[in-house]
């Protein structure tokens, strides 16, 4: 008896299908990230009214979150608080001595209690202790769309809602 041989190895190459294994390379991967970022940012955008429209809500809650501050500053230290607005100026000032601007692009407009106000041309909502307030609207607008920040006269409670929705 011979001895045995082993079987060939088939050949590697050409004589069979090439299969090749690939991966994702990191710049394939990153271009596709910054696609769906954009793509989001775009959709977002389109939704919420634009860019306008994300400068009148953040706005909006600006001024919101300022009254809710006042409030919180009347509550915390039993002494009555104001808050006012200058519509031509576009300022506004808090408890504490908390200034800023609404920014120019926005229109403003101001009702609230003739009381409360130091100055026909500005605007102020007073809160006292008990949380209570003489109560306003600030209305922002800008191209057709407008929010408001409401204060509840009774409870002190700020809200803001898009001008028109309940």
């Amino acid at each position: 008896m011979s001895p045995r041989r082993p079987a060939p190895m088939p050949a590697r190459g050409r004589t069979g299908p090439r299969r090749v294994a690939r991966g994702v390379s990191l710049v394939e991967l990153i271009i596709v990230i910054v696609l769906v970022g954009l793509m989001s940012l775009l959709a977002a955008s389109a939704m919420g009214g634009g860019f306008k429209g994300m400068q009148l809500r953040g706005a909006a809650r600006e001024v919101a979150s300022q009254l809710r501050y006042t409030r919180t500053r009347a509550i915390a230290t039993g002494q009555t608080q104001r808050f006012s607005i200058d519509p031509r100026s576009r300022a506004w000032e808090a408890a504490d001595g908390r200034r800023g601007e609404v920014p120019a692009a926005l229109a403003i407009e101001f009702t609230g209690a003739r009381q409360a106000q130091a100055r026909d041309d500005v605007g102020a909502i007073l809160f006292f202790s008990d949380g209570a307030s003489t109560g306003g609207r600030v209305r922002l607008t800008r191209d057709g769309a407008a929010w408001d920040v409401d204060v509840r006269w009774l409870t002190g409670e700020v809200r803001t809602a898009r001008a028109g929705a309940p």
